[in-house]
């Protein structure tokens, strides 16, 4: 079983025993109640013409204790708290890890940060049911992570088309050229590709680069993953981000304001100029 396999199958577990205390109709009812859900597209400069989209690198910035490949990262006892800062620094995005075995995570910490900030929130979770996009809105996600390699055509376009449904958007994740290709062919506005194979847990920051250049211009797409520090970002950005989503290197750091405002100043000087041809 790979590591992927293994969390998807906790994920299930959990969620079946959320889903006996809140069922189906009850959780469809929480997100038709819900306030609208804020533009992620537009914070991440997306929903414009390719060649005048806004040229300043983006940041999805993580609350995230720990991870399957590091384990232990940083002790967050106010995630609210850290949101706040991140949100201070310029985050376009801020990102909620909600899965409670590998990752930490928990809706309670989404709750908690949903009351605090007014930045658009990605629900980050391993999402494999139409319940999960239902609860994702419930508790005032604004984006949802989509992982192509956990979900076969079918479920990734109606998953798909339900966030859009539903307000919201989602964050198409890719690990390779197929994946890509699923991704585009979906109709997906916001690619990420994420550097970390699912499989192995190794890193490997050359597969953004060749998978970036798959991508349309048309979509925004996000690098994940391996960002240690301005330089990576620069790289990043010179092969095509439009923004970068990290954890570990802000909350292991003292002052996660500067360091967003780095990445943002390296990624932005970075970022090819834009042409209409290109578009």
């Amino acid at each position: 079983m790979s590591v992927l396999q293994d969390i998807i199958a906790g994920v299930r577990v959990d969620l079946d025993a959320r889903r006996a205390i809140i069922g189906e109709t009850e959780i469809r009812a929480a997100a038709a109640a819900a306030p609208p859900a804020r533009d992620a597209l537009a914070a991440l400069g997306g929903g414009v013409d390719a060649a005048v989209r806004d040229a300043t690198l983006k940041v999805i910035s993580e609350v995230k204790r720990r991870s399957p490949s590091k384990g232990a990262l940083a002790d967050i006892p106010e995630p609210a708290v850290l949101a706040a800062r991140y949100a201070a620094g310029g985050a376009a995005v801020i990102s909620v890890l909600t899965e409670e075995r590998r990752f930490g995570g928990s809706l309670a910490d989404f709750d908690a940060v949903r009351a605090t900030v007014d930045t658009p929130l990605l629900r980050k979770d391993f999402t494999v049911e139409d319940y999960q996009i239902f609860e994702a809105r419930a508790h005032g996600a604004d984006l949802v992570l989509l992982i192509v390699a956990a979900l076969d055509d079918g479920e990734l376009n109606r998953m798909l088309a339900l966030t859009h449904e539903l307000g919201m958007n989602a964050l198409i994740e890719t690990h390779t050229e197929e994946e890509v290709a699923r991704a585009v062919a979906a109709g997906a506005r916001i690619i990420g590709v994420n550097v970390r194979n699912l499989k192995t847990l190794d890193v490997d920051r050359e597969t953004f680069s060749r998978l970036a250049s798959l991508i349309p211009s048309e979509a925004v797409i996000i690098a994940e993953s391996g960002v240690r520090d301005a330089a990576d970002v620069a790289r990043y950005a010179a092969f095509g981000a439009d923004a970068i989503l990290v954890g570990e290197a802000l909350v292991k750091d003292n002052d996660p304001e500067a360091a967003i405002a780095a990445f943002i100043a390296a990624g932005t000087a970075a970022k090819p100029a834009r042409s209409a041809a290109s578009a």
